[in-house]
């Protein structure tokens, strides 16, 4: 079994947080995503969306998208249980999962890939505007996440989970799109010196 990724992408880091805080060990094999090593043939006949992570299991079968390849991880080693534990638990971080991916990591993503120099290669047209766009929304999420971290220690309830793996590597992915994380976020601030403290946090 073993991972291809590219360790400095935002996907792949995602599964290599979730590994680190389940304490599972596996090989990793890494693509240059600039080079656009993840579009060859050979990449694209084990995900024929050509995107990284793949996890390919020892028969040669695969599967990729980050969420799912922790699914699997969680499935065989439950605990910790950073997808929650109860009916309503693991609700709640599915909702606050969606809600940081699709419009926190997303709208970060679009902006990157859109405002980059170096992302011309792989996103094409770049749309400039459209990454604008995005980067306006950022900060509007980000005060309704702050809003939700008042009081408590995890975006999605007492626990550390994959909500607060997403929002983390969200919150970094800020840096190379070249958004300014907002001030006065103390709610977020305070959680993101703690999350981001995590052992895990340098997988």
């Amino acid at each position: 079994m073993k991972i291809i990724d590219e360790a400095r992408a935002p996907n792949p880091r995602r599964v290599r947080i979730f590994l680190a805080e389940k304490g599972i060990s596996i090989p990793f094999e890494p693509l240059n995503l600039i080079k656009l090593e993840h579009k060859s043939e050979a990449v694209r006949r084990l995900n024929p969306f050509a995107q990284v992570p793949i996890l390919v299991f020892d028969d040669g079968s695969t599967l990729s998208e980050s969420v799912a390849i922790c699914r699997y991880f969680e499935e065989i080693q439950p605990e910790p249980a950073l997808f929650g534990h109860g009916a309503r638990q693991r609700a709640e971080v599915e909702m606050w999962s969606r809600r940081i991916e699709l419009g926190l990591f997303q709208a970060v993503a679009h902006c990157f890939r859109h405002t980059h120099p170096a992302m011309a290669v792989m996103e094409q047209p770049q749309i400039a505007a459209w990454g604008e766009v995005n980067r306006g929304r950022v900060g509007e999420v980000l005060a309704l996440i702050d809003e939700q971290l008042g009081g408590r220690a995890h975006v999605a309830g007492p626990d550390f989970s994959i909500a607060d793996i997403t929002l983390l590597v969200a919150v970094d992915f800020m840096k190379p799109a070249k958004i300014i994380r907002p001030t006065g976020l103390s709610n977020l601030e305070r959680w993101y010196t703690a999350v981001s403290a995590r052992p895990s946090a340098k997988a």
